[in-house]
């Protein structure tokens, strides 16, 4: 349905009857287009069910129209078969309850939408446990794991999720209300007499394989297996009936796990030793290569590997079943792991592999289709040979990994779906690899479902009057072929609707460069493949995205939601009016530019760039908000108070209660916001008028004076001095730096300082202006820096960044907006945090030892891209006990001080920096480098934070006083 006066009336008519949110704008729509398959579809409109009879009237309006009904989950789905023309039910608003958990009977209730992971904490304290466990767990939902039959790396002890499914409700196309269950309970009419009357074919028809997902599994109601009506449904992936509740097993958790790691010399010596270790009774065995591993950290050496998983009443009979594994293999090195912490880290390697298949190892997109084919486990070592030279006879490449315990490989391949050609040879290799699949004994779909990508192909695998026998099912349930049509049976062809064809054919006209992309902001928004990382809703371990999803759990608001705004920007249908678009502005609206996405991503989307690029091109020659005037072009406007010196004048007007609430609407900062007080004396002039401390002879350093130090926090650049000079480092600020050594006779100086030239003006990272899209000022004020650096750089002298988020603009803003100036790479390499700085300058000095417990949160742009290996080291060396917390502190720069941003912010910081600072005690030491951090902490909690820099120089001084 495409015509706007029938979406209006369909939207008039399901707002009339529905109580849940009813969503037909562009954005409501251009969410849902895609999942995490090669597909798109445009559909008419978006529910959000609050209960049944939601679901009910949704279903007869859209019958008596002929519009389909798409039931959608996390949207996860890599097959396309949560996409769809008409109308999508996200289930993930309202309907996402655990309405019961009985451990008695090891059963839960549950609601479509909830999210695995949720099941699982509610269950953990029974020490009981659903036994499918995805990659996707902490955002795929039980509804969208019954549709596709989700198994996860725990299959070959729990198998998959039909094997957990004890009844079903669902509501039929028609309407009729049936509770699924064995013995044919809730049974459509029709569907019993279907199955009596080909009892042989359902009997002989159907591979026996513990990873068979592809097809309807009809076999389930033959009589010697119960007539189950409810596994019979799981895996029609919406096709049969909308479910509504379901009752699922449960199933006991070991007490305790360990984790062995087997090395073999490549994958298929692994493939070939996986069914092998079945009759010892592992709980997984997962399989991966090298070239699918980040950082080999931690594995031992080898060209792949077998995650081996075990249990036990104790550590120590979980690990004797593990060494007895290590001992029956036949490996080139292992590894026993008991300390969950370490099985977490490792089972995280395997986790992100979803989304690091999607990249060659040089680089080149891959994509799914052919994602988890499953053959007998005995059979995988051979399939993977004839499967490797399947790929070399059509010129692709892929890296397979999974469930080899079952049989089941996923990989992703480096089809070219943007050519004609390339989509003649995807749709080619289908073909041929569907019968190679059928030819070893196997399922074109071993986890996944079937969808799109591999409907087609079914008649290959079951025959023809099998598959008519499906169509045949599917008319008993849904005879008017209304729910997810081109699914299963009569599908739409495996190379229609792809994604890409949407896109523009020319590149797209940018500023940043994009290096990881060849520079193509086409291939940058192609990076989001819908794995939805981005929308789990807490934020594990060190992990910090997505705040803004985490804040207001709207898909908007997720990394994933806007690259797909993005991308229907670029296709030019949903949003038509391009770097213009509204929607795609305020989806992006709420984007910190925390930067998680940069490391958290599996593919390295980086929403903060994209979000610097569109306000860029959005604002371009025409008026832009308030703060972006303000706190934008915070530095000239600070520079001015610093060379006015109004310092005081200012702070004293802010106090005024009158004058501050005008000034902040004035200038679009939120009015629950305190304005910061600015120094009266900045960082630089401090350092002018400073006597020299000695005759330091260390390593020269240039400390960075960015904004913050300068105007906000000079005590942090007076505390870096005093640390830097006690570890014996010349330090020495730009642009103006001062010769202290004595001149030799031919007037060098014994010093490297005589190789800098003193220069007028101001450096600056450019951070305020990129965050909010300014990116022509942000090249100037870049390119005048590097001007003022070239003395700098050709020195070769490392330029230590005390604000990490300076120090993160440096790093990759910088050469990404000044990619056609080979001086902006020179200087990003250059960049030095504190502790690193010390670290590499100063390596055998020992810091003063504070010995005192640490609290706090490590910043975002740390965490994302400067890495906090050398401060956790150089913690430890004071004596700073403590881990700091993860996330986003929410104030982010400018983010948290713009009007309509506060809510969100306070939400953020709620969620583990101001817990992580509730517990501490008068000896505790808050730990804060951002600027931001700070500010956060200060406005919210009343709490001081302070930076590393800080605490260590009044570490000296406590020493310096003990001393005398």
């Amino acid at each position: 349905m495409t015509d706007h006066a029938g979406l209006s009336g369909l939207e008039a008519e399901l707002r009339e009857v529905v109580r849940g949110e009813v969503g037909f704008d562009v954005t409501a729509r251009a969410l849902v287009t895609m999942d995490a398959s090669n597909y798109r579809r445009v559909p008419a409109g978006v529910v959000a069910p609050r209960d049944a009879d939601d679901v009910a009237a949704v279903l007869e309006v859209c019958r008596a129209r002929g519009v389909p009904v798409v039931a959608r989950g996390g949207g996860t789905s890599i097959a396309g078969q949560a996409t769809g023309t008409g109308v999508v039910l996200d289930f993930t608003r309202h309907m996402n309850g655990l309405l019961e958990l009985d451990p008695g009977t090891r059963t839960a209730v549950v609601q479509p939408g909830l999210v695995l992971d949720r099941l699982q904490e509610a269950a953990a304290p029974h020490g009981l446990r659903f036994g499918p466990d995805p990659s996707t767990h902490s955002r795929c939902t039980l509804g969208g794991m019954i549709g596709n039959n989700s198994c996860g790396s725990h299959s070959v002890a729990w198998g998959t999720t039909a094997d957990s499914v004890r009844e079903l409700s669902v509501i039929t196309a028609r309407g009729q209300r049936l509770r699924l269950g064995q013995g044919w309970g809730g049974a459509p009419d029709g569907l019993r007499a279907l199955v009596e009357g080909d009892l042989a074919r359902l009997r002989t028809g159907f591979p026996d394989l513990p990873r068979r997902i592809s097809g309807y599994a009809l076999d389930a109601l033959l009589p010697e297996t119960g007539a189950d009506v409810a596994r019979s449904f799981c895996g029609s992936e919406g096709t049969l009936g909308i479910l509504t509740e379901a009752v699922v097993r449960l199933v006991e958790a070991p007490r305790a796990r360990a984790l062995a790691v087997l090395a073999y010399g490549d994958e298929g010596g692994a493939a070939e030793a996986a069914a092998g270790l079945l009759p010892l009774g592992p709980l997984t065995v997962e399989g991966m290569a090298a070239d699918l591993v980040r950082s080999p950290a931690g594995l031992p050496e080898g060209g792949a590997w077998l995650f081996v998983e075990t249990g036990g009443e104790t550590a120590a009979e979980a690990r004797a079943r593990a060494e007895a594994i290590v001992r029956a293999a036949d490996v080139v090195g292992s590894l026993v792991v008991t300390d969950p912490v370490a099985q977490r880290a490792l089972w995280r390697i395997r986790e992100d592999a979803s989304g690091t298949a999607t990249r060659t190892p040089d680089g080149s997109e891959a994509w799914p289709g052919w994602e988890d084919c499953a053959v007998p486990p005995a059979r995988l070592g051979a399939y993977l040979r004839d499967f490797r030279a399947l790929l070399a006879a059509h010129g692709l490449r892929g890296t397979p990994y999974g469930h080899f315990g079952d049989g089941c490989i996923h990989v992703r391949i480096d089809f070219d779906l943007l050519t004609e050609a390339g989509v003649g040879r995807f749709r080619r290799f289908s073909g041929e690899l569907a019968d190679l699949v059928v030819a070893h004994g196997g399922s074109l779909s071993g986890e996944h479902g079937d969808g799109q990508a591999r409907a087609e192909l079914l008649p290959r695998m079951y025959g023809a009057q099998t598959v008519r026998l499906f169509e045949r099912a599917k008319a008993v349930w849904d005879p008017d072929d209304l729910l997810n049509p081109g699914m299963l049976v009569r599908p739409a062809p495996l190379d229609s609707n792809l994604r890409f064809a949407v896109l523009p054919r020319r590149p797209v006209d940018v500023v940043f460069g994009y290096p990881a992309d060849d520079g193509d902001f086409r291939a940058a928004v192609r990076r989001c493949v819908g794995v939805a990382k981005c929308r789990t809703s807490t934020a594990a371990g060190p992990a910090v995205m997505c705040p803004s999803f985490r804040a207001t759990g709207e898909e908007e608001h997720s990394t994933r939601g806007r690259a797909r705004l993005l991308h229907e920007m670029l296709a030019g249908e949903l949003v038509t009016d391009g770097w213009r678009s509204t929607e795609v502005r305020d989806a992006l609206d709420l984007c910190l530019s925390c930067k998680g996405c940069r490391s958290d991503c599996p593919v390295g989307v980086d929403m903060a760039t994209y979000k610097a690029e569109f306000l860029h091109h959005h604002y371009e020659g025409r008026r832009r908000p308030a703060a972006h005037y303000s706190m934008g072009r915070l530095p000239m406007w600070l520079r001015w108070v610093a060379r006015t010196r109004t310092a005081p004048l200012l702070n004293r007007l802010v106090s005024v209660g009158l004058f501050a609430r005008a000034g902040k609407r004035l200038v679009g900062i939120a009015p629950e916001r305190e304005i910061p007080e600015l120094a009266r004396e900045p960082f630089t002039r401090w350092w002018r008028g400073r006597r020299p401390a000695g005759s330091a002879s260390g390593d020269l350093v240039v400390l960075w004076p960015d904004t913050f130090t300068e105007h906000l926090s000079p005590s942090v650049g007076r505390a870096a001095v005093r640390v830097l000079e006690a570890a014996g480092l010349q330090v020495a600020l730009p642009p103006t730096l001062h010769l202290r050594g004595p001149a030799l006779a031919d007037g060098r100086s014994r010093s490297p300082l005589s190789l800098l030239t003193a220069r007028r003006g101001n450096v600056c990272c450019g951070l305020t202006y990129v965050s909010t899209g300014q990116l022509d000022r942000a090249r100037a004020v870049l390119r005048r820096t590097l001007d003022l650096m070239e003395p700098v750089l050709r020195a070769g002298v490392p330029v230590v960044v005390l604000e990490p988020s300076c120090a993160a603009a440096l790093r990759t803003d910088l050469p990404e907006l000044l990619h056609d100036d080979p001086r902006a790479a020179r200087l990003a390499s250059a960049v030095r945090t504190f502790a690193e700085a010390l670290e590499q300058h100063a390596p055998y000095w020992t810091p003063p030892a504070v010995n005192r417990p640490v609290v706090g949160q490590t910043h975002c742009h740390q965490h994302a891209v400067l890495g906090d290996t050398a401060d956790r080291r150089l913690r430890e060396s004071a004596g700073l006990t403590g881990e700091l917390s993860g996330g986003c502190c929410g104030l982010a720069g400018n983010f948290g001080f713009e009007k309509g941003h506060f809510e969100v912010s306070k939400t953020c910081a709620e969620e583990q920096l101001l817990p992580s600072v509730g517990g501490r005690t008068e000896a505790t030491v808050v730990l804060a480098d951002g600027f931001s951090c700070r500010t956060q902490l200060e406005q919210l909690a009343g709490v001081r934070g302070r930076h590393l820099a800080e605490v260590l120089a009044e570490g000296l001084e406590k020493e310096a006083e003990m001393g005398k």
